[in-house]
This record gives C-alpha cells, structure tokens and sequence, in this order.
C-alpha cells in the first residue's frame, strides 16, 4: 500500500551524506528529462557532470537548509528562499567546460531568457524538484511542493519554478502554478516558467 500525501515525511538534508543521496535521487530523476539530457546527451557525459551541476545550479539550497527529501530519498526539492539567489559564476563556469561545444551559443541563450522571466521580487525559487522515476504518482513531488508552498500562503510570498517537462505542467498547476511563457533556443527542448501568485 503506497503512503498517502499526509504520510510522507519531508526530512531536511543536513548532512554530507544526505545531501550526495539527495543529488543521486535528482540525477535519477532527469535521467529521461528533455532539458537535462539535451544539455548532456551523451549518457556517460550526464552521468559524470549533471551532480555537478545541480550543485552549480541549486547547492545554496544544501547550506540554506532548504533542501528536502522524502523517506528512503525517494524524492527530493531544491528550494532558494527570498533573501537567496542562484551562484550563476558556477553555472557559467560549468557550461563552458562541460557542456558540448555545438550547443554552448544555443545553452547561454537558454539561460540568458531563463534570466529574463526570472521574478525580480522577493520569491521562493524551486530550481530542480525530482522523484525516481520508479515512483512517480505515488505523491512524493506533490509533498515536497507542498512543504515550501505552505510557508508561501502563510506568508504571501510567490514561488517561481521552470518546467523542463511538459509532463510536470500539470502537478504544478494543481499546485497553483501558472505558465508564464516558453524559453527555447535553436534545437533546445522548450522550457516553461511557471509563476505562482502570492
């Protein structure tokens, strides 16, 4: 019998430990992701960087205590608080040398429009949210948006999130979360920034 969403336990990552299983159950997660795996196509090249980039892109989530798991590190949310913005020099710096070289133009142009819809009002930012594919729709991402979203209405606090799978669109709408746009450039998967009103 599989947890109900009250029954699934959001846990803090703490830990060093904690924080390399939470960043290997993400890496399961986008195994199959549009975005992740066209910014690294080759499977041996996604399975050596993208840790790495999750840290680039999100790990101030790891010192902020804003990183969460569910029980057994089935799934996991990198969250950025209002007063907490991304380390975009590590972002940078990772796409220049990881990322294949015919695609860097068309990766910074990603970036740069990701930039543009980016709210520059204080917000929650949920930057990579992900469950192991093994147990998608039991409920794990639903509490793990749930965990932050909850602190956003007591606050009155917007959260703002892209989509990298048009297969999400729908568990962040039930959340309150709305399209706001599309991001893409050249032959990059569209992505789409999703605003949640405070």
């Amino acid at each position: 019998m599989q947890p109900t969403l009250l029954e699934i336990e959001i846990h803090t990552v703490t830990s060093v430990e904690s924080s390399y299983r939470t960043i290997a159950t993400m890496a399961l997660a986008f195994s199959q992701d549009p975005a992740a795996r066209w910014l690294f196509p080759d499977s041996s090249d996604f399975t050596k960087n993208f840790s790495e980039f999750v840290q680039a892109f999100a790990g101030k989530s790891f010192a902020q205590e804003s990183a969460f798991y569910t029980d057994d590190f089935t799934g996991s949310a990198l969250w950025l608080g209002p007063d907490v913005s991304g380390d975009e020099e590590a972002v940078i710096s990772l796409i220049s040398e990881r990322v294949p070289e015919d695609r860097l133009d068309e990766t910074f142009a990603v970036f740069s429009q990701m930039d543009e819809f980016h709210p520059e009002f204080p917000h929650w930012y949920l930057p990579l949210i992900g469950v192991d594919p093994i147990h998608h729709g039991k409920g794990h991402g639903s509490a793990l948006l749930r965990h932050v979203l909850k602190e956003c209405d007591r606050t009155g606090i917007p959260a703002y999130l892209e989509s990298s799978s048009p297969a999400n669109i729908p568990l962040y709408e039930r959340h309150g979360f709305n399209v706001i746009g599309e991001i893409q450039a050249g032959n990059s998967p569209v992505i789409y920034p999703m605003l949640r009103p405070g």
